[in-house]
């Protein structure tokens, strides 16, 4: 009988460790030896990337979001911000191939990432990247000195129209990037004709502003979440942001559109975030739904307001697909400026 009971619960031990395989008993295990799959991700500190200097709108964008993704407690590694500035973002995008396959390097970008591409600034273009999400869409603005003879868009544009060489015009983005187009694409709306002859000046170090109040340039076409600051100095007047309505609050909500001005277009300085090339599937979908939570968090709404952001998350699908949509319309600006790398 004892013998019995010993091949029964011996039987019975099989067939526990058999039930165990199947129902996925000491997964635990066989996950944490998947190197392709973490068992808790992200453990170490993320590389969170600005691709131009200090202050600017890119460096903006990144330090509020590790700063969101902080405050709501979402992400508990750190988050160092790096600043790497040239080449209108090229010289990060160069940078971000060297780290391929990397889950713990994210940079901000928006429109000169497609820009630089297409002027032929670099070879490299989004799809050297991974996108994750699109999240929020900042505008373009208009500034002149304080004592600017121009007092409104319209005069600029119709000073254009009978002579493109009269206004001068400066940016800190390269010449056929994002500050470029933008005032471009205005023009363009208001019956500007010979785009390609209006004169406009690069100040990649980022001294566009102090170029503009020295007088060696007209007007700054810029970020309207990089003027707030200029504004409260009076040192400056905004002619016009390129929303559809009014934006933000506090002095951004006095700037006028290009739109309330007789002039029918819109501009978006859309940006977002982009992973290494090949980021691993599961950093991926942590980032993807870490961003969505993100975005739905009143710490996140605040930081919209206080910037003038609209909130305009897209997850990585869309978001794709919305870059191949702009890169065709960026791509009809340039062709007309001679600037389509062929």
């Amino acid at each position: 009988m004892a013998i019995k009971k010993k091949i029964l619960a011996l039987g019975l031990a099989v067939t526990l460790i058999g039930t165990g395989l199947l129902t996925g008993c000491g997964s635990k295990d066989t996950k944490a030896t998947d190197a392709s799959a973490p068992e808790k991700y992200p453990k170490k500190a993320m590389e969170f990337i600005a691709p131009g200097g200090a202050g600017g709108g890119w460096d903006l964008t990144i330090r509020t979001t590790a700063k969101a993704l902080k405050d709501t407690n979402l992400v508990s590694v750190p988050m160092p911000i790096t600043n790497k500035p040239g080449g209108g973002g090229g010289v990060n995008l160069a940078y971000m191939q060297t780290k391929k396959g990397s889950d713990s390097l994210i940079s901000v970008y928006s429109p000169p990432l497609i820009l630089i591409n297409l002027n032929g600034s670099t070879d490299l273009s989004y799809k050297d990247t991974t996108p994750l999400a699109r999240l929020i869409t900042d505008y373009g603005a208009f500034v002149v000195p304080k004592d600017s003879k121009y007092n409104s868009i319209s005069e600029i544009l119709e000073a254009l129209k009978k002579d493109p060489k009269s206004v001068k015009i400066g940016g800190n983005s390269s010449a056929g990037s994002m500050d470029h187009i933008q005032f471009l694409m205005v023009a363009k709306a208001a019956g500007v004709e010979n785009i390609k002859d209006i004169d406009y000046v690069s100040f990649q170090d980022g001294t566009a502003t102090a170029q503009l109040l020295g007088g060696h340039v007209d007007l700054l076409s810029t970020g309207l979440g990089d003027v707030e600051q200029l504004l409260k100095g009076g040192e400056v007047k905004v002619l016009a942001q390129t929303a559809s309505k009014r934006v933000g609050e506090g002095v951004l909500a006095e700037i006028p559109t290009v739109k309330e001005q007789g002039i029918d277009v819109t501009f978006e300085n859309w940006r977002g975030l982009f992973a290494a090339p090949e980021m691993p599937d599961y950093a991926v979908k942590y980032w993807r739904e870490t961003l969505a939570k993100m975005v739905e968090t009143k710490e996140w709404d605040e930081y919209c307001k206080k910037n003038g952001w609209d909130k305009a998350y897209l997850d990585q699908e869309e978001f794709t697909n919305f870059l191949g949509t702009v890169n065709e319309q960026y791509k009809g600006i340039l062709e007309e400026i001679g600037m389509v790398k062929k």
